[in-house]
């Protein structure tokens, strides 16, 4: 079974399918059984710009879903994936929420709805997640470019992709850098939908999937009093919340004093709390955060409960729950020139890696995730990039087609 997120102009919904094989037509039979919109009236697509259309003439540009016969996974959705959907009427959104009157215009508020009533913010004691596991290559690889490329002067941030095992135990066998801008303070993700097709393709063919976020914190944060400012609270949940995995998991990269006065660099994960999750998807954070606001707190835009006060500044530890750190040795290396930073992957890097490890099978010299996205470029993404990355997964032979594009990549330096 997988899920299918539906964003209309009634907010965002789910419908489930027995898999990404069913196509457009029988998709539209599902929107129309579970959220009651007359398959006639729907227009689907995969480009948010859908929900800007005006008029039914506005409609007739988006055709990447027309075709009935079409199969999802053709587009490389899977479970969790967004669609968006435009349609002419009105209905009623099953389960939506009961008004009942209360106050002067009802029925009176006694103290127990009150209390219901509240936001209580309270700290969650066990993570969903029992561990995170990072492979050694992939996390000394980011920590040694912000250590000894950034100095810890700027932010970088990464997507960490694995596995999830049915105990909870998160293994991170790679990190992708998405383009980005970091300064001292702030860390903003410029990201590129198409690449982001390309490493989701990689990971589904390695049997991988997208599984927290990860950062580094700046020597010129002043973290005195706190272990996220209010504006890393603010990035971690909303990459949380855009995942919708229980287990996600949020790292953070920093440097401490030893015992000898000098620095080491150190690892921490968490979880954002389950309350952390619902006060961002309820739109109860102030997302401004002015120069003068204390990095520590997070304001909410109204009053919560914390203990037996009602605050609209809460501390951000109240959001964070601990996740016990163990490495491992995962099947990818790391050594290709890593995408999005100063130093740009080439044709010559390319043909420096092959040429690197002459003795060993090309798939061998293809685990390396950021080879993989190299590559890509080149590739049908819907099918070729999965279909490589699935040699990589079971490390058998790369196919001669495959093989000889790679190798006419690599001799065009």
């Amino acid at each position: 079974m997988v899920m299918l997120r539906i964003r209309s102009r009634d907010g965002l919904e789910r419908v489930t399918a027995e898999g990404a094989h069913i196509t457009v037509s029988q998709l539209k039979t599902l929107v129309e059984d579970q959220l009651q919109i007359p398959l006639h009236s729907q227009t689907l697509s995969t480009n948010r710009d859908l929900l800007l259309a005006k008029t039914p003439a506005d409609l007739l540009a988006f055709t990447d879903l027309s075709d009935p016969n079409l199969r999802l996974s053709s587009l490389n959705l899977a479970h969790g994936s967004i669609l968006y959907l435009a349609y002419q009427g009105e209905r009623t959104i099953r389960g939506g929420p009961a008004v009942t009157p209360a106050g002067s215009f009802g029925r009176k508020m006694t103290v127990d709805d009150l209390i219901a009533r509240q936001m209580r913010v309270t700290r969650q004691e066990k993570s969903h997640c029992d561990s995170v596991s990072f492979d050694r290559d992939c996390a000394n690889a980011f920590q040694h470019h912000v250590n000894e490329s950034l100095a810890f002067a700027v932010k970088r941030g990464g997507f960490m992709y694995g596995t999830v095992t049915e105990e909870g135990q998160v293994e991170v066998d790679f990190i992708y850098e998405p383009p980005q801008q970091g300064t001292e303070a702030n860390l903003i993700l410029m990201r590129d939908a198409e690449e982001e097709k390309r490493v989701d393709a990689i990971a589904m063919g390695l049997g991988m999937r997208r599984v927290g976020f990860i950062f580094n914190q700046t020597v010129m944060q002043d973290r005195t009093g706190y272990t996220l400012s209010n504006a890393e609270v603010l990035q971690a949940v909303e990459l949380h919340a855009e995942s919708e995995l229980q287990e996600w998991v949020t790292a953070v990269v920093k440097l401490e004093v030893n015992e000898d006065g000098g620095a080491d660099v150190h690892f921490e994960a968490f979880q954002m709390s389950d309350m952390c999750s619902r006060l961002f998807k309820e739109g109860w954070f102030e997302t401004e955060i002015g120069p003068d606001d204390d990095p520590k707190l997070s304001k909410m835009k109204k009053a919560v409960v914390v203990g037996v006060k009602d605050v609209k500044e809460v501390d951000n530890d109240f959001f964070l729950v601990v996740v016990k750190i163990l490495d491992h040795q995962g099947p990818l290396s790391s050594t290709f020139p890593i995408e999005n930073r100063s130093i740009r992957a080439t044709m010559r890097a390319l043909k420096t890696h092959l040429d690197r490890a002459k003795s060993l099978a090309l798939v061998k010299k293809m685990s390396d995730f950021h080879l993989l996205l190299f590559v890509a470029q080149f590739l049908d993404v819907s099918s070729d990039v999965p279909a490589l990355a699935e040699c990589v997964r079971l490390q058998s032979p790369v196919p001669e087609g495959y093989a000889l594009l790679i190798e006419s990549m690599a001799n065009t330096c």
